[in-house]
Order: C-alpha cells, then sequence, then structure tokens
C-alpha cells in the first residue's frame, strides 16, 4: 500500500463508523501559547477533551501532520525517528469508549477488507489494572500471549484527562531480532517490534497532587489514539527503514542525483528527506526561520541537513531543489504545497546561502576556541547553539585540526538544555481540568445580539461565575473579538465567555435567580466600534496579502472597541512604502462604500466560494461568511458594519516584529485623528522634554529655532512624521546645546579671573556656584591654575544638589585632598597624585570640610 493508500483506508474505516474526517490542522497551534508545534493528532483538539468547547461531532478521524524535534539527534541514525511525521487518529468525545475502540482497532489491523496484519504479528501492551482492556483484546481472538502488562502504560501529562492505554506492535521477525518479547516487556531499542498505534482511554482527571489511585473519573470520556503513518508504510511496504517507503525515497533518489553519490543506506540520506519534509511543510504553514521559538528551530533544522550535505559533497545550496520532489510526493493529500511551492524555495535558498557564510564565521570562533589543543564542551556547545555548527560537524574540523574535544562536556551542557525545554513543556502541555457543571449544562440558549442590542428575557441558569439568559445580545469572547458592554436590569456585565455547549455565561456585578425577567442591553456605541475595527480587520488582512504576498497567514487578532490588532507571518522585512500602501487599500474599500455580507452556508459551498478559513481553524458543517464585495470572505462569527462606509476611515498607528517571523499590525478606524494622537503620546512627550530643555538653554542672547509640528493627515504617515520630527528635533536641540556651550565656556574663560578669590591665603580652595559643564569647569581649572601658578589647586564646584571637587597638583596630593573632602561629605572620589576628581551628593558638611583641605594644604 502506498502512503496516499494508507490514509485514505485510515479515513475511509472510521468514516464507515460515524466518524466526521477533519483535515490536518496547520504545523502552527492556534490560540495555544503552550505549544511550539502541533506534535500530536490530539493537539488541535484539546479544546474538545478538556470541556472549553463543544464540537459537533463526537467521533473524529484526521491525518494530522507533526513535528517533533526534541529527539532531533536521533533522526538518521534509527530507522523511524523523524521531526517531520503524520499521525493517523481516531477520536471519541463522550461517546465510545474503551470496548468499541479496542474492536475497532482490532477490525481495522486483521480485516482483508482494511489492513489485513496477521493476528500473530501483533502484539498488545497495556496497563495492569486494566483489565477490561485485557478481556477486550482476548474476545477479540488475541493470543493471550501476545498481551503484556506494562506500568508505563498510563499517559498523562500535569493535570488534566489522563488515563491508560495500550500499544500495538508489530513483529518483523527474527531476522531482525533472535530475542523475543522481553525486547517489548523491558522496552530494548530494537528493529523487531515496531510500535505502530497507541490508544489512550482518558477516563481520569489527573490531578499531581494525589495518588493516581485517588483519581476521580471524567465526566465526559474520551479516546485518544494516534498510529504512525510512516511505520505502518515501513511494514506494509517491507521496507528495512521508513526512508525506504514512497513517504522518503523519492527525495533520497533526488538527492543522490545532486551528489552523484549512490544511497547505500547513509544517515546523510536520511536526515535530508526528513528535514526538507519538515522545512517544506513549516514554511508553507506561515513559518520563518530566525533566531527564536519556531523559527530557530527550523533553522537549527536546515543547518543539521546541510551539514550532512556536506558530508556527500553538496558543498553549496542543495535543498530548495528538494522542494518540487516533496511537493510532487505529498501534493495530493496536501494541495496547499503547490501553491506555496515558490515562496519556499525562495526562503530554503536564501537560508542556506546565508548558512553557508555562517560557516565560514564558525569556523573563525571554532580556531579561536582552541586552548592546549582542545576544544572545550562550553565552546562546541556555542558553536552548536549559535552558529548552528552539529556536533558532527565540530568533530570533523577538530580532527582536521588534530585537536580533541570535550564531548562530555558538550552533552551535559545539551542535556541541560534539554532537560529546560522538557520542564517547560511538562508544565504547559496539559490539557485543562474539565468543569463537570458546565459540560453537563445542556439547556439551549440563542444568541440574537446579530440582529437587535436589546432583549427581554430570563435567566435558565446561575452559576458561582455569572448566569446563562435564555436569549442574549451579548456577543462573548472569541475568535479574536473582546465581549460586548452593557446592561442586564441596570447591572453592569462585567465579562461574557462561551460555554462548552454554546451557551454564554455573562458575569454580572449584581445577584440574580433562575426564571427573573431581565432585560439586557448592549451599549450601542461600543458595539459600532467594535464592528468597525473588525471589518477593517478583513480588509487589513487582503489589502497585507495584496502587498506582501499571499503566504501571509493570520497569526492572532484582537478587535477592541479602541483598537485592532492583527499579526501575520513574514519571512522578510516589511518596509515603510509597505504599510503606506496596504493602508491605502482599506481607505480605498472604505470610500467605495461596499456591501458587507454576512450569510450562513455549508462549508463546501463557503469554500467554493473563496472563502478564507482563519487560522485553520475547526469548523462545523454550517459556517458564516462575511463577504465585503467579493473582495474579500472569509469565515467569521464576529459582529460587523453592512457597509464600509460605516468605517469612516482607517490608519495603521503601529507596525513590529514580534519575533519568529511574526509581524504585528495595530490600527484605528472612525475618527481617527485623536486616536493617533494617543499612540503618539509617547513621542509628543519627548518632543516636549527636548523642546522644555532647549527653552532652559535660552537667554537674551541665545534663541532656540524651533520649528512647527507636523499637521496630522489621519494616517500611518503621521507616526512617520512625527518620527522624523523627533530625530531632527534631537539634533537641533543637541546643536543648539553645543552652540550655547561653546560660546558660555569661551565668555567664562576670557574672564577667568572672576573665579580667583581676592584674598592671597585663600587662592589653593575656589569654590565655584556658576552652572557649567565639565569639559567647561576643567577647562577653567587649567587657566586658574596657570594665572595663579599655584603649586596647589583645589576646586568645589556646587551646582544645584550636588558638588563636584577637583584637584590639581605637582605635589602629588591631589589624589589624598579628594579622598579628604569625600570623606567627609559621604562622596566618593579617586585619581591620580597630580589630578584628581571626586563628588557628594550631600552639602551639609561642604564648608567644614573645604576648611579641613585648606588645613591640609
Amino acid at each position: 500500500m502506498t502512503g496516499q493508500q494508507i490514509r485514505e483506508t485510515w479515513l475511509n474505516f472510521f468514516k464507515s463508523k460515524g466518524h466526521k474526517i477533519e483535515p490536518s490542522a496547520s504545523l502552527i497551534p492556534v490560540s495555544d501559547p503552550t505549544l511550539l508545534w502541533i506534535n500530536a493528532g490530539v493537539a488541535p483538539l484539546k479544546k474538545y477533551f478538556d470541556g472549553t468547547e463543544k464540537t459537533d461531532h463526537a467521533r473524529i478521524t484526521n491525518v494530522q501532520k507533526c513535528i517533533r524535534t526534541n529527539d532531533i539527534d536521533n533522526v538518521g541514525r534509527t530507522a523511524r525517528h523523524h521531526t517531520f511525521f503524520e499521525m493517523l487518529g481516531n477520536f471519541s468525545i463522550g461517546d465510545y469508549f474503551k470496548e468499541d475502540a479496542i474492536k475497532y482497532g482490532f477490525e481495522i489491523l486483521t480485516s482483508e477488507k482494511w489492513f489485513g496484519f496477521p493476528l500473530d504479528k501483533l502484539y498488545m501492551t497495556y496497563y495492569p489494572d486494566d483489565t477490561l482492556a485485557y478481556e477486550t483484546w482476548v474476545s477479540c481472538g488475541v493470543d493471550p500471549s501476545h498481551l503484556i502488562p506494562l506500568e508505563g502504560n498510563f499517559w498523562e501529562i500535569g493535570a488534566g484527562p489522563s488515563g491508560p492505554d495500550t500499544e500495538i506492535f508489530f513483529d518483523r521477525g527474527e531476522a531482525y531480532d533472535k530475542r523475543g518479547k522481553e525486547l517489548i516487556e523491558q522496552d530494548l531499542e530494537n528493529e523487531r517490534f515496531i510500535e505502530i498505534w497507541n490508544i489512550v482511554f482518558s477516563q481520569y482527571n489527573a490531578d499531581p497532587s494525589i495518588p493516581r489511585s485517588q483519581y476521580k473519573e471524567l465526566p465526559n470520556k474520551n479516546i485518544d489514539t494516534g498510529a504512525g503513518l510512516e511505520r505502518f508504510a515501513c511494514v506494509l511496504q517491507g521496507t528495512k527503514t521508513n526512508f525506504e517507503t514512497d513517504l522518503f525515497y523519492p527525495i533520497i533518489l533526488e538527492t543522490e542525483k545532486l551528489s552523484h553519490v549512490k544511497y547505500e543506506g547513509q544517515m546523510a540520506y536520511k536526515v535530508i528527506a526528513d528535514h526538507i519534509k519538515t522545512l517544506t511543510f513549516a514554511i508553507s504553514d506561515g513559518a520563518v526561520l530566525s533566531n527564536e521559538g519556531r523559527g530557530y528551530v527550523l533553522r537549527r533544522v536546515l543547518r543539521r541537513a546541510v551539514k550532512y550535505g556536506r558530508s556527500i559533497g553538496l558543498n553549496e545550496p542543495f535543498l530548495y531543489q528538494l522542494v518540487d520532489t516533496v511537493v510532487e510526493m505529498m501534493k495530493d493529500f496536501y494541495p496547499n504545497l503547490v501553491q506555496t511551492k515558490e515562496i519556499v524555495k525562495k526562503i530554503v535558498k536564501k537560508e542556506e546561502e546565508k548558512f553557508f557564510e555562517t560557516i565560514s564565521d564558525g569556523e573563525k570562533h571554532l580556531l579561536s576556541s582552541i586552548e592546549n589543543n582542545q576544544l572545550s564542551g562550553e565552546a562546541a556547545f556555542k558553536l552548536y547553539d549559535t552558529y548552528g555548527f552539529p556536533i558532527e560537524l565540530t568533530l570533523e574540523y577538530a580532527e582536521e585540526n588534530h585537536i580533541t574535544v570535550d564531548l562530555e562536556g558538550f552533552k551535559q551542557a545539551l542535556e541541560e538544555q534539554k532537560m529546560r525545554s522538557r520542564n517547560a513543556r511538562t508544565q504547559n502541555e496539559g490539557m485543562k481540568s474539565q468543569e463537570e457543571a458546565y459540560i453537563n449544562f445542556k439547556e439551549k440558549s440563542k444568541f440574537v445580539g446579530y440582529n437587535t442590542l436589546e432583549v427581554e428575557t430570563k435567566v435558565i441558569k446561575v452559576f458561582p461565575s455569572g448566569i446563562v439568559l435564555e436569549e442574549t445580545p451579548f456577543y462573548a469572547t472569541m475568535g479574536g473579538q473582546v465581549f460586548d458592554k452593557g446592561t442586564i436590569n441596570g447591572l453592569v456585565v462585567t465579562n461574557v465567555t462561551k460555554l462548552p455547549n454554546g451557551q454564554y455565561l455573562h458575569e454580572v456585578e449584581g445577584e440574580f435567580n433562575e426564571n427573573d425577567d431581565v432585560l439586557a442591553i448592549v451599549s450601542k456605541d461600543t458595539r459600532n466600534l467594535v464592528s468597525s475595527n473588525h471589518t477593517a480587520t478583513h480588509l487589513l488582512h487582503q489589502a497585507i496579502k495584496d502587498t506582501i504576498g499571499s503566504h501571509s497567514h493570520q497569526q492572532g487578532s484582537q478587535v477592541t472597541k479602541d483598537l485592532l490588532r492583527f499579526d501575520v507571518n513574514h519571512f522578510d522585512k516589511i518596509t515603510e512604502e509597505d504599510i503606506l500602501a496596504i493602508e491605502k487599500i482599506v481607505n480605498n474599500h472604505i470610500k467605495l462604500k461596499e456591501t458587507v455580507i454576512t450569510k450562513e452556508m455549508n462549508i463546501n459551498d463557503a469554500k467554493k466560494l473563496g472563502a478564507q478559513a482563519l487560522f485553520s481553524e475547526k469548523y462545523g458543517d454550517v459556517v458564516r461568511v462575511v463577504n465585503i464585495n467579493g473582495y474579500s470572505i472569509e469565515l467569521c462569527g464576529g459582529t460587523h458594519v453592512t457597509n464600509t462606509s460605516e468605517i469612516e476611515q482607517f490608519a495603521i498607528t503601529s507596525v513590529e516584529s514580534i519575533g519568529s517571523g511574526i509581524y504585528r499590525f495595530e490600527g484605528v478606524t472612525k475618527n481617527v485623528e485623536p486616536l493617533i494622537l494617543n499612540t503618539l503620546k509617547n513621542t509628543l512627550a519627548d518632543i516636549n522634554e527636548l523642546i522644555q530643555k532647549a527653552k532652559r538653554l535660552e537667554s537674551q542672547t541665545y534663541k532656540f529655532n524651533e520649528k512647527t509640528l507636523p499637521e496630522l493627515i489621519g494616517s500611518y504617515k503621521d507616526i512617520l512624521n512625527y518620527r522624523n520630527y523627533l530625530e531632527e528635533l534631537k539634533n537641533d536641540v543637541k546643536n543648539f546645546e553645543k552652540e550655547v556651550s561653546l560660546k558660555e565656556t569661551q565668555k567664562i574663560l576670557e574672564n577667568a579671573s572672576d573665579f580667583i578669590p581676592k584674598d592671597p591665603k585663600a587662592k589653593m580652595v575656589i569654590k565655584i556656584t556658576k552652572s557649567m559643564d565639565m569639559s567647561t569647569l576643567k577647562q577653567l581649572i587649567d587657566v586658574i591654575y596657570d594665572k595663579i601658578k599655584a603649586d596647589v589647586l583645589f576646586v568645589v564646584h556646587v551646582d544645584l544638589d550636588k558638588a563636584t571637587f577637583i584637584a590639581k597638583s605637582n605635589q602629588n596630593n591631589a589624589g589624598t585632598l579628594i579622598k579628604l573632602a569625600a570623606s567627609l561629605t559621604n562622596g566618593s572620589g579617586g585619581g591620580k597624585p597630580t589630578l584628581a576628581q571626586g563628588g557628594t551628593k550631600d552639602l551639609t558638611n561642604l564648608e567644614n570640610a573645604l576648611l579641613e583641605v585648606e588645613k591640609a594644604l
């Protein structure tokens, strides 16, 4: 069976069992900051499993593309480690459970109609306490000697849904290992028994603070399974490793052509085949290569592949040439790869070229880090972590230069990094605990807020955290749009959230009882502002695609009454010209007064219409489509204006990179000028501070030439104009300071005699109270020192709340005098015997200190 036939067989089987086929989610997690990548079939479905959201389909099946890089060093070394892989899954959300899941598993694996695995080649593990799993496998016809109890067969990550699991292994026979099932029992690395499938029975709410035996049963029990497509292909195609299957081998053959080196199982070919799939799929889904987050992961993946390419003679960019092969292999199941192919090739080639330059820098760092013919583990890790040098590349260079590498030190530094990463994942990847009261509440509640902002209704449920209404005009926070402001019976609504079964929970400043009659009123002004910003967001999204490329996908958004925020991916710099062009496109559509039509329709009809499904989100069969005159067509449940003219005006107020190739746009609508001024408040404060600084320097002699502030035009151009004004003002004030300082210094030096005491005895200690900068003060001291021809001169300059001491001497006592003055005034200071400096902010004992300095002199 080909990889495509395996996918189709899996999906068709579970479709025949009432499962809805879900397309693969994007590799980039949606609204889930706990994950760097989608790394399992269940990851996009977590919200259904923990009960935070209700799905219309309790049975789901999918083929989910995944990325995992925690074992990247094993990729190519073993037969089955990958960074990119596809996980076959079937899921039950509060529907069928253990017995049915096992029976489905048995049927799809052993029936000739489906995969037809020989039963005597299958072995199953189970959790020792899970007698039902054992009995169900036996009832299906599995030989009890093929059932292995293992303590490790329990899935949990922190608090939340957890439960026992059963793993299914395929025995490839003694040709791969003479040992038997003890390989499974003792969890020994081997090539004989391949784990092809894991079925998790999610039935408990895990609580790390109590023993597992005390875990409570989940109100909704779930089934979560994951089977490796690549492992199925290896078994069904009879190959030695996953890499000789049709899911990798075409890439290996193409690499052979580029390298002119025959493939004979070399690790380099396997690494390249795996890594180019990872790069192609990740970049197609909107990821970019950078120095942080998932962008850093991809950069490491690419550099590792390039390193192994060098080992087979590929010493110039080559990975980008393999993208075509990946797309050709995978396009039947992932047709979007065809549209993104050229941009992927461009990004990969650009990054390869950059890395070949980096290799040169890394070589220099390596050579400069050698001490006593050895490279420390810390230096080797820096090469790995900073310069992207795989340790093999470092060892290669070390051998060429006849030096040794502290490999143990490197491994320790690497393990410490992995431990930090694992700890972060352990803390974050778990699902939330199910809220039983919310899950069990199924009474109908209707949202009527698209058509009205005011409704007389009644309270149908009171929770400790809020109330549910029979009908509600309040929009709940979701899809990036904030909840509606307003009142219920005159009491302020402070939050509105969506419950798992679709009802809206209202948090209100007051108490209610069930069956209370209430009047719910949404603030019209707030709703209009939010709707205006939301429709502008849709226009902005399409304008961004039109300007910087269709590869730019939404990575997040937030819509409030005050502003709209929109995140997109982009592999290159977004220029000021791009930003102004995007803003202009949006305003043109506002001026055209285009009709905004919202309509519910079948999801397939929406896709035919060209509607964009944002975030690669999961949608039901019936979706709401927002169509702005055919220019922007998106699936969206938010509130919108009915005509673009209601937006009035649009201005971008900020565009910044927020890391990993993600850019954040912020903008405003309607009366934009005061909103732009609010955005500019920090810039205006800086401008005012500079002007006040210049004013303080002004006198009858010196006047600062203050330029007029730019006039607001209600555009991102205002942001640029004010920034430019600020930069020019900085230069103007700096030049004015120099001008005043230069002339003041000249005037002070010309009148240096005015600072010399008339009393000859006091000449050696001088107190100056005229404000001047340090440069002028030092020049003045030199002039005075020369004029009075003293052996020693001690000067104190008092300015506002501080004093500066400077001593000049040909008697080698300057430092002594400064330390004396400093010690008497809680100050500090020091310097050379001939010239020293100090100071204090405590002026209470200053006069006494000067008398002591005079005595010392």
